[in-house]
């Protein structure tokens, strides 16, 4: 997995390199077959002053890819539900892939039970 984690008028301290990866590992331990992780940390000048914080998260694995971004007052919360939203979505891929291959075998064997019971 590569992962490269960037800033955009904000300079990522190894603090918040080690937090990113830190969070990183529950995803990975959800779904582990993830080919490519940009994390992009930025501040923006918006009149609303408390939500300045942006953690964008693009995410590429077998399959898809998942763009997830998150907006918070601060950078440390907006990660913390960039990581939340981004798990869900992976959790929901997983359950799509794992269950598309096995409905195959399950509706095959309802097919079959039908023609040899009449």
């Amino acid at each position: 997995m590569n992962l490269t984690i960037s800033g955009h008028h904000i300079d990522v301290t190894p603090a918040i390199r080690e937090y990113v990866q830190n969070k990183l590992e529950r995803v990975k331990r959800h779904f582990d077959h993830l080919i490519d992780v940009s994390v992009i940390l930025s501040v923006d000048n918006l009149t609303e002053k408390e939500k300045r914080q942006k953690a964008e998260i693009n995410l590429r694995m077998s399959g898809k890819t998942v763009f997830v971004e998150s907006v918070a007052q601060d950078l440390y919360a907006a990660i913390d539900t960039l990581i939340d939203k981004l798990d869900r979505q992976v959790m929901k891929h997983k359950d799509k892939v794992q269950n598309h291959n096995h409905e195959t075998i399950k509706h095959l064997a309802e097919s079959e039970n039908p023609a040899s019971a009449a």
